[in-house]
């Protein structure tokens, strides 16, 4: 077990590391308010509106946990020649990442996701996307800018919302230069597309997806988890199970306990584990000790609203009162 110099440690580390992002980038917006009465036109809330913000959502809050722990990203997809992408490009910018691997295109708009809060309640989500695959000639974009950086990477996150960037062809490619060139590749699967990513290092899937990517229903985890490994010819499985904790599939499974505290938002929290479970496997630090910060990182973000990221100082405070002192 790492102790709380050691983890500080790994975690300072991660700045020396560069992780290529490919995936499904989107804007999360949040329109926040309050709720008193309930409209006389239909049967329905009034919000009267306090803040509106956004965040970087899908593959693009991947790259922002990443870049929160203050690693090098390199990020590919594809965005609409929008004003939407020109407010994705920019909040890269403003974070100091580097968006020029990032393919801007007439043929799809810029996916974006608006989220109606009251008292930390989601009342309403309204989607604007085209999860129309990619066209072939983007997919050979896509596939070269990735040829062109990969030698400069340290692991790649494949980041699979459904929304067309991860084309079989494109999954497959990619999977395949990494096992080629000896690059971690992990996976954040959508499990109808699971087939398209074997021979990857590990993917992360919560126990739902899992069951959906094997299309057999089990509360029989362990079983799950070992066929699924095996059926996509993968070196481990992270296998998140909500408030049961995760559990981690090498020759053996190893359970990793969660603890209670204050849910407050789940969204995201599936780009924290990968995110730093694959920064932390680059590290070089065990499979195991990877999914306990990983753990730690997710237990973090659940504690926010919308969206979030988790500091180097918040997942070393936690990781102290989980792990530390609960000798786990």
């Amino acid at each position: 077990m790492a102790n709380q110099f050691d983890l500080k440690k790994i975690l300072d580390s991660f700045k020396d590391i560069t992780i290529g992002v490919v995936g499904d980038l989107m804007l999360d917006d949040y329109i926040i308010g309050t709720v008193e009465r309930i409209s006389p036109e239909a049967p329905v809330p009034v919000v009267t509106v306090k803040e509106e913000r956004f965040a970087l959502g899908g593959a693009a809050n991947v790259v922002n946990n990443l870049n929160a722990l203050q690693a090098k990203t390199i990020c590919f997809g594809i965005i609409g020649n929008d004003a939407n992408g020109d407010r994705l490009i920019n909040a890269f910018l403003e974070k100091n990442i580097d968006p020029s691997s990032i393919i801007k295109t007439n043929t799809l708009p810029t996916i974006v996701k608006k989220r109606v809060l009251a008292g930390n309640q989601q009342l309403l989500r309204i989607d604007w996307e085209d999860s129309s695959p990619i066209l072939p000639v983007l997919e050979d974009q896509l596939i070269e800018e990735f040829k062109k950086n990969i030698d400069k990477l340290d692991a790649v996150i494949l980041s699979d919302y459904d929304k067309g960037v991860l084309t079989p062809k494109v999954a497959k490619e990619i999977v395949r230069l990494c096992r080629e060139k000896n690059i971690i590749v992990n996976v954040d699967p959508k499990p109808k597309n699971a087939l398209n990513y074997m021979g990857a290092s590990s993917m992360t899937p919560n126990k739902k997806e899992a069951i959906e990517c094997m299309g057999i229903k089990t509360d029989d985890f362990e079983k799950l988890g070992k066929d699924l490994k095996e059926k996509l010819n993968l070196n481990n499985l992270l296998l998140t199970r909500s408030e049961e904790g995760m559990s981690l599939f090498l020759d053996k499974v190893v359970n990793i306990p969660t603890f209670a505290q204050e849910v407050y938002d789940v969204t995201g929290a599936g780009d924290t584990v990968i995110s730093v479970f694959t920064l932390a496997s680059a590290a070089g630090v065990s499979l195991h000790e990877a999914a306990k910060i990983a753990n730690t990182a997710a237990g973090v973000v659940v504690g926010k609203v919308g969206t979030s990221t988790a500091t180097k100082e918040e997942i070393l405070e936690f990781y102290e009162k989980i792990y530390d002192k609960w000798g786990v």
